[in-house]
This record gives structure tokens, sequence and C-alpha cells, in this order.
């Protein structure tokens, strides 16, 4: 019988070539996907930065005279249990420039419409304090924003227009109060 040297049993048996291209399938994969994230960050990272850019340009623009637009004052009732509390409230509103007048002139019942459904919403207890009419402030302002934001294909085409009015199209740039009254 012959008998096994023991140099015989001490080499490990040669890898196969299936496994070299299993390991080798890995990596390409695990390289293409790796460039794929870091192609898809640095876009994301480059749309950011445009973002930034576009609001630099609105605060830019925002440092020259602003030009109020005054609403005729507005009585609402509240959404108090019992129905009987009502607001009177005047609003104007700031926006980027002497140009823009006639183009929220256009959306004013639209507006008008829109600031008195969110004042009905809210009762008395909210609108009485700091807070509650600096939200709704916003939601006025948030409101406003809808009807002027351009499409999407025209904001790609003229990123520059779309800076020079803030950055997205709104020529409303904050709501002020000239009266509020709660009663």
């Amino acid at each position: 019988m012959a008998t096994k040297s023991p140099e015989a049993e001490a080499v490990p048996p040669p890898k196969s070539k299936k496994t070299l291209l299993i390991v080798a399938v890995v990596l390409v994969v695990l390289a293409l996907a790796g460039a794929g994230g870091w192609i898809f960050l640095s876009k994301q990272h480059a749309a950011a930065l445009d973002d930034e850019e576009e609001v630099a340009a609105a605060v830019v623009e925002s440092k020259g005279p602003p030009t109020y637009l005054p609403l005729d004052n507005m009585v609402v009732n509240l959404a108090d249990p019992g129905g009987e509390r009502v607001a009177q409230i005047g609003i104007t509103l700031e926006l980027t420039g002497a140009l823009e007048v006639e183009k929220v002139k256009a959306y004013l019942p639209t507006l008008r419409s829109d600031v008195l459904l969110l004042v009905s919403q809210r009762t008395a207890d909210e609108l009485l304090s700091r807070e509650g009419k600096e939200k709704l402030a916003e939601d006025i302002l948030a409101a406003a924003s809808r009807h002027f934001k351009p499409a999407a294909s025209a904001a790609k085409r003229d990123k520059k227009a779309a800076a020079k009015d803030g950055g997205n199209g709104n020529p409303v740039r904050g709501v002020l109060f000239s009266s509020f009254i709660v009663q």
C-alpha cells in the first residue's frame, strides 16, 4: 500500500477559478455602487449650492426699499365654541418692488379668500397671543406664495429671473398687520 507523505497532506488544494471570478465580480459591483453614490451625492451638493446662491440673491434683492399693498379690513367669525367671537384684521402685504403691485392685485380676491379661511380656523385665544399672530402671518405668506410659484420648467429656463423675484417668483416678501381687533 502506498502511504501518503506528510508533505502532500500539508499543501492546501489550489483555489478554484470560480471563487476568484466571484470575488472579482463582487469588487466590480462594489466599485460601481461607490461611484454611483459619489455621483448622486455630488449632484445633491451642487443643487444645494444653487439653492444657497438663490437665497443669497434674494437677500441682496430684499435690501431695496419695500413696496406696501394694503388690503381692505376684514371681519371674520372665529372658531370659538358658540361662534360669538369675531376678529377685525387689517393686513398690508410687503412686496419685493413697485413693479410687482399689479401682479399681486390680479390675485387679490383669491388672497383675501385665503386670509378669511385662515383666520376663521383660529380661536380668539390663539389670535390674542403674539405667537398666534406670528403663526397667522407665516400661514398667510405661505398661502400667498402658492399663487406665485413658477412652473418647474420655467424656473429651470430662467433662474436669474427667479432669483430677482426672491428666489421663488413670489413678489410677497412679508405680511404686516395694520389693525388687529378680537371681540
